[in-house]
C-alpha cells in the first residue's frame, strides 16, 4: 500500500504523520514566537496560526520527499 505507515499493524496515511510532525514544530514555534513579541504585531492570532500551520505542512511534506522517506513504512 502506497502512501501510509504501518505503525503497530495499524496503517495510518502518511499526510497524517506529516500533518502530526507540523503540529509538533508548529506548537514549539508558536511558544517562540509568543516569546518574542511576535504575536502583538499579528491582526488575527487565529489566522495566523492556522496559516503558520499549513506551511509548516507543506515543508515538513516537502523534506519528507526531497531527502527520500518512503511512503510505506514499518515501524515496529
Amino acid at each position: 500500500m502506497i502512501g501510509e505507515f504501518d505503525i503497530g499493524g495499524v496503517f495510518v496515511p502518511s499526510a497524517a504523520v506529516w500533518g502530526a510532525t507540523a503540529i509538533v514544530i508548529g506548537l514549539f514555534l508558536r511558544r517562540l514566537l509568543n516569546i518574542v513579541g511576535v504575536y502583538r504585531l499579528v491582526w488575527h492570532r487565529g489566522l495566523f496560526d492556522i496559516a503558520m500551520l499549513v506551511i509548516l505542512w507543506g515543508t515538513v511534506t516537502y523534506f519528507a520527499t526531497l531527502y527520500g522517506v518512503p511512503d510505506a513504512m514499518n515501524l515496529h
